[in-house]
């Protein structure tokens, strides 16, 4: 009989001994503080129905595309993953059966963010002490299974559990934030945040735009026929958000660019886009235009201004077609930041009530454009790693490319960005267990003394997130 499967207690630290002690001191002062989530993508109407997370593959397999996109690289499919259905294909309805094919699949995701993710959820959270595989599925589906549909794996209760002391959810720009409503009334309205999303809104040339722009202007009770009412409903759903206790707005655009347009320039492509009429680089130059829109927009109301560039959405088209947003294979791409964010650092990078966080998929550019640019321009600050670069090496480069032009302060602190909750405390527990192997290395090589790594650690993990994402005054 194998031994039961556990997690060794250095996992993700150095190797070094000399080092891995250090990092062990540091680790310790920073593994059991709350969690300060404040961007992520749980849904909000699963804490205000505060209801059963369904199965285990619902909870785990299916919504989760780090671990379909794996699986489906080695021969899966969508279907087959219980994603949806295809003109050739049904999708499985068994949520056992897919559980197997996860399962039969483990083998793929060694040495990936991925299973350092989920081995911590299985472990830690369900207590499961077989390895996953095909013989050992049947067993776990039930363990799991028995697990979710206690009382004590409801949603608010895990937020106590995972000692998440406040989470950001991120939420369309039409919301009617009716739930956000629903668990301030019930006592988590200073725990559970949105989030401003306004991306469909700002890319004319999509095919949901116009369905968009009609959501926003139910929402805001603003007739939009012009520019400039569109520009006003924005504000009002802004004002709403900020009411309902929102910290942040959250922006995705493929590029980084900020140029603005005069304002008869940005009425002509508005009005084109309304008519049918607009064209790609018009769509584009109208986006970047936008940013700088919101930005001005954050110095009067407040909100941080997040930016998420560098991402091809939807590199498959078909998987596009068949099963929506986040399901097509998104796929990194170069991107440029130092000319591209001049407009906005030019116009607000020292103005007192701005503040923007950039993230980036594109490693070269930390340690020559932004770690740089956050190590001068007072409003902006040098967002963790995410997607694609939340793996355990990647922050480790991430730290040592950008830390010595950026420092410490001029950080975010760690951001999971995530779905899957369950993740979210394995997540931040692989960034403070990086950040201390990074901070024991500098205290063995004499360059903080233990007291300030220690201090540095909690700094990361707890007060730079809270600082970084102030509530709007």
């Amino acid at each position: 009989m194998s031994e039961p499967w556990t997690l060794h207690p250095d996992r993700a630290l150095p190797a070094d001994p000399t080092v891995r002690g250090i990092a062990r001191e540091v680790y310790a002062a920073t593994r059991d503080l709350s969690i300060v989530s404040m961007h992520g993508h749980v849904p909000v109407e699963w804490f205000a129905q505060d209801s059963s997370f369904g199965d285990p593959a619902q909870l785990f397999v299916v919504p989760d595309h780090y671990l379909t996109r794996m699986l489906v690289s080695q021969g899966e499919t969508l279907p087959r993953l219980g994603v949806g259905s295809t003109e050739t294909e049904a999708v499985e309805q068994d949520p056992r059966e897919i559980w197997r094919r996860f399962c039969a699949g483990w083998q793929h995701f060694r040495g990936t963010p991925t299973r350092y993710w989920l081995e911590h959820a299985f472990v830690e959270i369900f207590g499961v002490t077989q390895r996953p595989s095909a013989a050992t599925a049947d067993a776990i589906y039930d363990q799991v299974a028995a697990r979710i549909e206690s009382p004590e794996f409801r949603p608010r209760a895990l937020l106590d559990t995972f000692r998440i002391e406040v989470i950001a959810t991120t939420d369309p720009a039409w919301a009617s934030l009716e739930d956000h409503t629903r668990l301030a009334k019930d006592g988590y309205g200073d725990r559970v945040l949105p989030t401003f999303r306004p991306d469909p809104l700002l890319h004319v040339d999509r095919t949901t735009w116009r369905e968009e722009i009609d959501l926003l202007g139910r929402a805001a009770d603003v007739e939009i026929g012009s520019y400039e009412t569109y520009l006003a409903a924005l504000r009002v759903q802004r004002q709403r958000f900020v009411e309902a206790g929102a910290r942040a707005t959250d922006h995705g655009h493929l590029a980084a660019d900020t140029t603005p347009l005069d304002d008869l320039e940005a009425r002509r492509v508005f009005d084109a886009a309304l008519a049918g009429a607009v064209t790609a680089a018009e769509a584009e130059a109208f986006s970047g235009h936008m940013l700088f829109q919101m930005a001005a927009m954050s110095t009067e109301d407040g909100l941080v201004m997040q930016l998420h560039p560098g991402v091809l959405r939807n590199h498959a088209t078909a998987p596009f077609a068949a099963f929506g947003p986040d399901k097509g294979y998104d796929i990194p791409v170069v991107t440029e930041f130092t000319r591209s964010l001049r407009p906005i650092l030019d116009a607000f990078g020292h103005h007192p009530a701005f503040r923007m966080i950039a993230f980036t998929v594109d490693e070269d550019v930390y340690s020559r454009e932004l770690a740089p640019l956050a190590g001068v321009y007072p409003a902006l600050r040098l967002g963790a790693p995410w997607w694609f670069l939340d793996a355990p090496d990647a922050m480790r480069r991430f730290r040592e490319s950008a830390t010595e032009t950026a420092g410490f302060s001029n950080m975010s602190g760690f951001v999971d960005d995530t779905r899957a909750f369950c993740s979210i405390p394995a997540r931040h527990d692989l960034a403070r267990r990086v950040d201390a192997g990074y901070l024991a290395r500098l205290v063995a090589e004499h360059r903080l003394d233990l007291d300030e790594a220690t201090e540095t650690a909690v700094d990361l993990a707890y007060r730079l997130p809270l600082a970084a994402y102030p509530a709007p005054r």
